[in-house]
């Protein structure tokens, strides 16, 4: 198999691949070596889609020279190539240059290739012989290929503007993005989340320069495939006739190039293109205009557009405008003109706000023409308008404005579907079929929100030839296609018998773009799964005897979910909050199952770090069942698993155990396999993803409180697994849902989501009292630390002398010096000795310790017990003998190092101890999996910097069966690198859990001097 690679290279996608079938093997120790087990170019374009590598224009064959991470026999493999595992990596792996062979894809075949990644049928990508995969896309090659979803929306959006460019002395007409809104937040986003290999060619690049560039190519390509005529019809003008006229012509086809091109006329057709661009970016400013449609308030009204003022992007903030129709440009508020005019005020508001207003009205005039008539008045500040004058607004001008980043009010019901259709469906007496294939009668109507029109309402409406009209006191946008669609409707007078398993389809699809399904109405069994009520309105099971222990009555609610989805043959995800019982309720499930006669065993996929868990909690709960577990080098294999399968009701097994395996579990047979930690497969591409989709089950389960971590792609790889192609392919996903909600903050879309995704999850909190009422409160606070004067000393010269190597250094070696210069200053906060291991003494050298041992003190005295999470193994080490000699108390210490029964050990003996004592914990080996709740404090002594991670693991002692309230403490230094990171996650809380959440990379693009910043001491430091 080819593993696919992709990198930016002079303005087009260079393509590489590794070679699966060669073992990476011994290199020459030449200063620039052959990769030795990249394939040929050959190999790589016969499996290339013809549209991206087959066209001699397309692509142009390139030796490439990588850095890639190994050692002198050779480079490491990609984890894509499954190589990995067997290659041996040197502990001190170096970067190294290496050459490979390489298609190099101008924009238009990029984007083909690109595009064809996110088409169903992408996975596999191609079958060989024995049906393995003939190739699939590294990391980098799907990384571009998110990239080239944005240059397609851009360009969707109008968000481009034609540019003269110049280079290696030679001018181009090319289309580029215009980045204001709420997308320089996205592109940042996009920078951070970059892989280090799309850097590395053709040497260490910032990942900034690295996306400018491919953006600009793409969004060049996106839009010369995306325009349908050229701008100018005929020959192509010669090198005599006009610039901009030759410029108009090469803005699009394939040839962007012009020759013969005079300085001077270059000059002056570039100092208006820059001006073009530079008014675009005009409305990022402090203040922008607003235009408010107001609906007419009696017969006798008109409609009006009001004129206002609102704060702009920088001071307003830089991600996106509220979601909904109301976008007013940020919660700080909205003066219109007439208010202005009257004296009112605001902080942002400029000195002479009326000209500010004018001058963006004359502007906003380029952009919806119909708004001339106000520029007649010296100062505007509203304009009277028809009934088709504010179905244009609607239509054209208020997406133009907004896309342009003016502030647009709508009224609540603007942008919604006028006419949608209604679903209604009835049991059929008698039928006899099961599950999804038994038959119902179904019945479609035209509707209004929640009211049906009749036949001779909706002529009248056609006849009436108005785009804005008056249903029921509702105003509705209409259009011809609209009238059309209904009227077919009702002229079918739609309706018959169908399957159940159809009718879930047409919900889940949600009509047509002309008429979406706007409401459901079902019976029976139907009715309970459509609901969004099923948990509540569903027959209750009962729980299953062999149950050892007592279900609360949210849990009893999920069994009858369950049982319910796996009556129907269906998948569902149990989303409940951390803590709620997600194990429990699966157990009892199966245990139900047995007592009804259900003989097919359940497979359960989970990290490693669970399997013990889920042995013991089957042996709590559910003694009953017999429960082997499939891991580890004496795993049986062959006959001897199937007949250990024939004889459990669980098997357990890991997500990489799954992988490795793939060939004997998916060839038994299996009633339903389970996914805990169902974000391990928020990747739909991910060969462990790929694994688990690829066991055959009756039904399938997965378990997570986070669904959703960063995107909404996640969830559509989750329910893929759970119900495949219930939620179709990942494109119209991503055209449907995704890029409308997440971009645009689209109601509609999300109600259409909610009510597709909704039968098949159950998401409960913690925090809901009518869900659970006897959970104790989570307290959350920080502590502030100051430094000794020792550490002081020594962070100053830490940060000095590292500030001075990252300012001399480059690429690779400058990111590595960033991070261990914030690993340098983080010890150092936490303890002299952490940094320097060098043995000395602890007490009464650290800020952090002295609280530390305050706290610790405290909570012993009121006999309590403690959870003391650090990311560092060594300084846990130090601390757990230290703490223990000065509490004389137990410190527990558990960290990745231990056994697993070890670890078993120490947390029964904390659960079980009535002693006051302190948990040592380090973050990665015990964030997750384990049920503390002896304890009722939890201290993170140094930051992960990840809220969620920082939630997992304080909810091992937020859970249920914690009786007392749970106070967490976070450390913080004062006026150090600590304060300011935290200061910068609470400004942005949601770029930190998506962008921050993959470590601390995203700092290594600071310049110089927001590193030197970042790093300062304050004054307030020292104590």
């Amino acid at each position: 198999m080819l593993v696919v690679h992709g990198a930016w290279v002079d303005g087009r996608l260079g393509v590489w691949a590794e070679d699966t079938a060669l073992a990476p093997g011994s290199a020459s120790r030449a200063t620039f070596r052959p990769h030795p087990f990249a394939a040929p170019v050959a190999a790589l374009g016969a499996v290339l889609p013809a549209s991206a590598s087959r066209s001699p224009a397309a692509a142009e064959e390139r030796e490439l020279t990588i850095l890639l991470p190994g050692s002198v026999r050779g480079p490491l493999p990609s984890p894509e190539s499954g190589l990995a595992r067997s290659a041996r990596s040197s502990q001190s792996s170096r970067i190294s240059a290496w050459r490979v062979p390489a298609l190099l894809l101008h924009p238009a075949g990029a984007l083909a290739l690109l595009d064809s990644l996110s088409r169903p049928d992408a996975e596999p990508y191609g079958l060989g012989p024995e049906d393995e995969p003939v190739w699939a896309p590294g990391l980098s090659l799907r990384y571009f290929a998110v990239v080239a979803e944005h240059a397609r929306s851009l360009v969707r959006r109008g968000r481009i503007l034609p540019r003269l460019m110049h280079q290696d002395g030679e001018y181009a007409a090319r289309w580029r993005p215009v980045l204001t809104g709420a997308d320089p937040a996205a592109i940042g986003d996009l920078a951070a989340a970059m892989p280090r290999v799309c850097r590395a060619v053709p040497g260490e690049r910032p990942s900034a320069d690295v996306l400018r560039e491919a953006l600009n190519g793409l969004v060049d390509g996106a839009a010369r495939l995306s325009l349908p005529e050229r701008l100018i019809l005929g020959h192509r003008p010669g090198t005599r006739a006009p610039l901009p006229d030759r410029w108009l012509y090469a803005l699009t086809g394939e040839d962007a190039t012009l020759t013969a091109v005079r300085d001077t006329e270059a000059a002056a057709l570039s100092d208006a293109l820059d001006g073009w661009s530079a008014s675009a970016h005009e409305l990022d400013g402090p203040v922008r205009a607003c235009f408010r449609l107001i609906e007419p308030a009696g017969e006798e009204e008109s409609w009006k557009v009001e004129f206002g003022l609102v704060p702009g992007r920088s001071q307003a903030g830089s991600g996106r405008p509220p979601a909904g129709a109301d976008d007013a440009g940020g919660p700080v508020g909205y003066l219109s003109a007439d208010q202005i005019r009257a004296g009112e005020s605001a902080p942002w508001l400029p000195e002479r706000p009326q000209e500010v207003l004018r001058a963006d009205l004359g502007r906003a005039v380029r952009l919806h023409p119909d708004l001339y008539g106000a520029l007649r008045d010296p100062e505007p500040s509203s304009l009277a308008v028809e009934t088709a004058w504010a179905f244009s607004f609607l239509r054209n001008g208020a997406p133009t404005l907004r896309a342009a980043g003016y502030g647009v009010r709508l009224p609540a019901w603007a942008g919604r579907q006028g006419l949608g259709l209604k679903l209604t469906t009835r049991a059929v007496p008698g039928e006899e079929g099961s599950g999804l294939e038994r038959r119902v009668s179904f019945r479609l109507d035209v509707a209004v929100g929640d009211h049906t029109i009749t036949g001779e309402e909706l002529a009248e409406l056609a006849g009436l030839r108005i785009p804005l009209v008056q249903i029921r006191g509702q105003w509705v946008e209409l259009d011809d296609q609209q009238i059309k669609a209904a009227l077919e409707v009702v002229e079918q007078r739609g309706g018959g018998e169908m399957t159940m398993g159809e009718v879930v389809r047409k919900v889940v699809d949600g009509g047509d773009e002309d008429l979406p399904l706007v409401a459901v109405d079902a019976d029976d069994l139907l009715g309970d799964l459509l609901s969004g009520e099923a948990e509540r309105r569903l027959t209750p099971v009962a729980v299953p005897r062999a149950l050892e222990g007592t279900l609360r009555p949210y849990q009893e609610r999920g069994l009858s979910w369950l049982s319910f989805l796996s009556g129907l043959g269906l998948g569902g995800v149990l989303a409940d909050d951390m803590g709620l019982g997600k194990t429990v309720s699966t157990l009892a499930l199966l245990l139900s199952e047995r007592e009804d006669g259900i003989p097919l065993p359940t497979l359960l996929v989970c990290p490693m770090s669970l399997v013990g868990n889920w042995q013991k909690e089957a042996a709590r709960f559910a003694p009953s069942l017999r429960v082997y577990v499939h891991h580890g080098g004496t795993r049986r294999r062959d006959d001897g698993l199937s007949a250990a399968v024939r004889e459990s009701d669980l098997v357990v097994t890991t997500y990489g155990t799954a992988l490795r395996d793939l060939g004997a579990l998916a060839g038994l047979k299996w009633g339903r396999v389970v996914c805990d930690e169902a974000q391990a497969i928020k990747n739909a591409a991910a060969q462990q993803s790929r694994a688990v989709r690829a066991i055959p089950a009756r039904t399938r389960l997965a378990l997570t409180g986070t669904p959703v971590e960063n995107h909404l792609a996640e969830l559509w790889s989750i329910m893929e697994f759970c119900n495949p192609g219930l939620l179709g392919p990942a494109k119209r996903f991503r055209m449907r849902y995704q890029e409308p909600i997440e971009t645009r903050g689209d109601k509609d879309a999300a109600g259409a989501l909610k009510r597709a995704t909704g039968p098949f999850v159950l998401r409960r909190l913690k925090t809901d009292k009518t869900i659970i009422s006897d959970l104790p409160e989570k307290l959350e606070m920080k502590v502030w630390c100051t430094l000794t004067p020792e550490q002081a000393e020594l962070y100053r010269a830490v940060a000095n002398d590292m500030l001075d190597r990252i300012g001399g250094s480059e690429g690779i070696e400058r990111r590595g010096n960033v991070l261990a210069t914030m690993t340098k200053l983080k010890q150092i906060c936490n303890h002299p000795a952490h940094l320097l291991r060098d043995g000395s003494q602890l007490a009464g050298r650290s800020g952090k310790l002295a609280r530390l041992e305050e706290l610790a003190e405290e909570v012993v005295e009121e006999g309590d017990k403690a959870l003391v999470f650090t990311q560092y193994t060594e300084f846990g080490s130090l601390l757990q003998p230290y703490l223990a000699a000065h509490l004389d108390r137990p410190v527990l210490w558990l960290h990745g190092g231990l056994s697993r029964r070890r670890r078993e050990e120490l947390v029964e003996r904390f659960r079980l101890d009535d002693e006051p004592m302190l948990f040592l914990l380090s973050l990665k080996a015990a964030g997750t999996g384990l049920n503390l709740t002896a304890a009722n404090h939890v201290i993170h002594v140094d930051r992960w910097w990840n809220p969620a991670v920082e939630n997992q693991a304080t909810d091992r002692a937020f859970r249920i069966g914690q009786t007392k309230n749970v106070q967490v403490r976070k450390f913080i230094c004062v006026d150090t690198l600590e304060e300011r990171i935290d200061d910068m996650i609470e400004r942005k809380k949601a770029l930190a859990e998506s962008v921050v959440g993959t470590g601390e990379d995203w700092i290594t693009g600071l310049s110089t001097e927001q590193l030197r910043e970042l790093f300062r001491l304050g004054p307030g430091a020292v104590s």
